[in-house]
């Protein structure tokens, strides 16, 4: 009997445990490690932030269904790996002796990399999970109170995911308008992207014009190429640069509000493990998942190592979005079936872009295949029909993950809502 652990419960994580179970029965033990007790839908959290979700909406507790599955569940932080031993050491005291090793922690956000910024101490904030989104709610309440002010939204240096960014900006410009107040705010997009609509990917079919216009026909101003250098109380500073990498103008940005998605970084216990990551700490994979190194070691998600699509004046990364993160998952499952049977692994994850945009009202959805140009597909729309696709596949993707079922949620539900056979 084998044991695979899998470390983190998030998106990837809590479909490795499911798939796992249903592809290798009940022969191998699984064990899914967490330092919270909880599983949270990320995509959900901008709409927390505005009060449009509340965090029952969105979250439940893992040991209440993994269980059903006979799979073990651990809700304590790992402090360290030993890779050599194949052993994980928890913040409780616990050891934890592995045969594999699914790394599906998602990020640590490096707040620390801009000076003044982040929730805890810092004077900007997130909706990078629900504790951060929550605390920029409770802030965006005091600050309709006063009436009025200037909210600026986008992403810092280093930044890797900037499709929350966007929907953020717009969900709160439609939450304004709800309450009949957004001509009492201003609003500013700040981001490390070369130009509206590159999104880390160099941009997807017309996203650069069709996201411009819609900042422009919301009001919402943007600085682009934007270096945020430090971050003081109720001020961005920023270098803003041009296409060489050059200084172009400095900005001091006076806010009443700010959420600024950060740079993100592995987690400590993964990033310092010798010959497991590259230099920011992410875990590096061949083209089955596996660590080149440590060859029981498989990662998933946006804890892997991922090019730059393009090097770009102020640094950007590649998203890893849903639908890559749940191919890697289907991967790792099957290769490491293939290797308890004494086979060599061959499945590999299929790098397409895919997400839903919600947008308050309306949404854009794009594909993007491969990610890194040039592509056989750059799609990118706009509609309704978005908002209310995302709003659909929320409780489609909670209520599986509560039921327990190991299915790919994108190619059932989101690539069929797109009209979409199947990404390759």
């Amino acid at each position: 009997m084998a044991h695979i652990v899998v470390l983190g419960a998030g998106t990837g994580g809590l479909p490795a445990v499911y798939e796992l179970r249903d592809v290798l029965g009940k022969d191998h033990k699984i064990t899914l490690v967490n330092e919270r007790d909880y599983f949270q839908f990320t995509p959900s959290n901008p709409w927390i932030g505005v009060g449009w979700r509340e965090r029952s909406d969105i979250t439940f507790k893992v040991a209440d269904y993994v269980g059903k599955k006979d799979i073990d569940f651990i809700s304590s932080r790992c402090t360290d790996i030993d890779a050599e031993n194949s052993q994980l050491t928890l913040e409780d005291g616990q050891s934890v002796n592995y045969d594999y090793l699914i790394i599906a922690t998602g990020p640590k956000l490096y707040f620390d990399e801009v000076e003044g910024s982040g929730p805890h101490g810092g004077h900007t904030h997130s909706v990078c999970t629900v504790d951060h989104a929550e605390a920029f709610y409770a802030e965006y309440l005091k600050l309709i109170e006063k009436g009025s002010g200037h909210i600026v939204i986008g992403a810092m240096p280093f930044a890797s995911c900037f499709g929350p960014a966007y929907e953020f900006a717009l969900i709160v410009d439609t939450d304004l308008r709800r309450r009949k107040i957004r001509d009492k705010f201003k609003m500013t997009y700040v981001s490390s992207e070369p130009y509206i609509g590159h999104l880390g990917l160099g941009g997807v079919g017309d996203s650069k014009s069709m996201l411009e216009s819609e900042l422009r026909n919301h009001h919402i101003q943007w600085i682009v190429n934007a270096k945020t250098t430090k971050v003081a109380a109720n001020k961005l500073f920023v270098d803003e640069l041009d296409a060489k990498g050059e200084l172009y103008e400095q900005h001091e940005i006076d806010f009443d509000l700010a959420m600024m998605l950060p740079a993100f970084f592995g987690i400590e216990c993964v990033a310092k493990v010798e010959g497991l990551c590259n230099p920011r700490g992410f875990v590096m994979v061949d083209k089955h998942q596996r660590n080149p190194t440590y060859q029981n070691i498989y990662s998933a998600g946006v804890a892997i190592a991922i090019p730059p699509v393009e090097a770009t004046p102020v640094p950007t990364g590649a998203p890893k979005t849903g639908y890559m993160i749940e191919s890697m998952v289907t991967a790792i499952v099957h290769n490491i079936a293939s290797e308890l049977k004494g086979e060599e692994p061959a499945a590999e994850g299929t790098w397409a872009a895919l997400c839903l945009a919600d947008m308050g009202d309306t949404g854009a959805a794009f594909v993007a295949i491969p990610q890194i140009p040039p592509r056989n597909v750059a799609w990118f729309k706009k509609g309704k029909w978005v908002h209310l696709a995302k709003i659909a596949f929320e409780k489609y993707f909670i209520r599986k993950m509560k039921q327990g079922v190991s299915e790919p949620f994108y190619e059932k539900s989101m690539l069929k809502m797109l009209g979409i056979n199947r990404l390759k």
